[in-house]
């Protein structure tokens, strides 16, 4: 078997280098802190060149390739969709038997796609953010449900995308429209854009990590009852409709047992530029509790002048006021002064050993599952 993946993985790197240059190494993961981990990449190659020297060197245990497709419109891969790729990957796979690759080549790819709980180990590599594009544009005001909105939707666990980026176009006219629905476990997003308003990203439940990337929207726009860690990410608020708020998160923890909640730690925080061209303003929050326990820390993050001195916005009145857990830890920039907090009960300026609590590490496990992906990460505090 190790032989076999090993075959077919240097021949998906073969292909790759062939079709796209020489590249620079990608690092290995970053167990500890390194905010340039990822940043002086070089997109997909480099992936696929790290891949290659392990596999050359016989010394990676972590990153696993079975097999790979490649999607391009332009007829010359193997598929034209990202969905047919997918319904083509194999069902129920282990991840000792390695990922299965999708390689989408750039392009404007408007699809609505599932990646169903069969598909497990399933890697989605893009050409770029912003270059390889999953754009969508169903919305609650045209008919959907918040949950059908979604122009991506993935349950297949140990699920990877990377250099890719996901849209609703729908407008914030149009209310609820969600990018992308995550409810895949030990799932992880690296160096992807997530476009949208209202409800842009729908982390629905179990673990998932998202490392440096974009996530852009209006009220709401990262939102749901997973247990998720962003690292690394940047975080912009848009232009909403007149008279709205935006609040960049809401969390949806409906019982105090459930070990989930949105963990923010060494990210930017800030505005969009159509954001920073408002010329009546727009009030913009830290987050909303959607749920009565809802739980959102921000840690170690950079927070823009945008945010209002109480960085907090109720959902209704004092609705779960006394029950949420919202916490800030070693924040810092022109948003992060903590003087003038909202006073809720469920507020918490943390210290170090309460901030542990939501690290990759404690919060997901990350330790026991990322080193598969050889994602970087880090594991504890700064």
């Amino acid at each position: 078997m190790r032989a076999g993946l090993y075959s077919v993985s240097l021949g998906l790197v073969t292909t790759a280098l062939e079709g796209r240059g020489k590249g620079k190494s990608s690092p290995a993961m970053d167990r500890t802190h390194s905010h340039s981990a990822a940043s002086g990449s070089s997109g997909p190659m480099t992936w696929f060149s790290m891949i290659r020297r392990g596999l050359l060197e016989g010394i990676r245990s972590g990153v696993r390739v079975n097999a790979s497709v490649t999607v391009s419109q332009d007829g010359s891969a193997n598929f034209t969709t990202i969905g047919d790729a997918v319904a083509f990957a194999p069902n129920s796979t282990d991840i000792s038997d390695g990922y299965f690759v999708i390689f989408v080549k750039k392009g404007m790819y408007q699809e609505y796609i599932l990646i169903p709980k069969n598909k497990k180990n399933l890697m989605l590599v893009g050409d770029g953010m912003n270059r390889t594009i999953v754009t969508g544009n169903h919305s609650i005001i045209d008919g959907w449900t918040t949950y059908s909105s979604a122009t991506f939707a993935v349950h297949g666990e140990r699920f990877v995308a990377m250099d890719m980026t996901f849209e609703n176009t729908a407008g914030p006219q149009k209310h609820q429209a969600v990018a992308v629905r995550n409810s895949a476990d030990l799932s992880s997003f690296y160096r992807c854009s997530f476009l949208g308003y209202q409800d842009t990203l729908y982390a629905h439940s179990l673990r998932q990590f998202y490392r440096d990337c974009h996530v852009y929207g209006t009220v709401d726009f990262i939102f749901g009852n997973a247990a998720s860690v962003f690292q690394g990410c940047t975080l912009y608020a848009r232009k909403p409709m007149p008279g709205q708020k935006n609040a960049f998160t809401a969390q949806g923890r409906t019982d105090p047992n459930q070990v989930t909640g949105i963990s923010i730690q060494n990210c930017t925080v800030t505005g969009a530029m159509e954001l920073a061209m408002d010329p009546n303003g727009t009030e913009n929050y830290l987050g909303r509790p959607w749920k009565e326990y809802s739980r959102t820390v921000y840690m170690q993050s950079f927070i823009d002048g945008l945010i209002e001195p109480a960085g907090w916005l109720e959902w209704n009145e004092t609705f779960a006021l006394d029950t949420l857990f919202f916490g800030e830890y070693e924040n810092y920039g022109p948003g992060a002064n903590v003087s003038r907090r909202v006073q809720w009960a469920g507020y918490m300026k943390m210290n170090a050993t309460q901030a542990l609590n939501f690290t990759a590490e404690n919060f997901t496990t990350a330790d026991t599952w990322l080193p598969f992906s050889d994602i970087p990460f880090i594991a504890g505090l700064l």
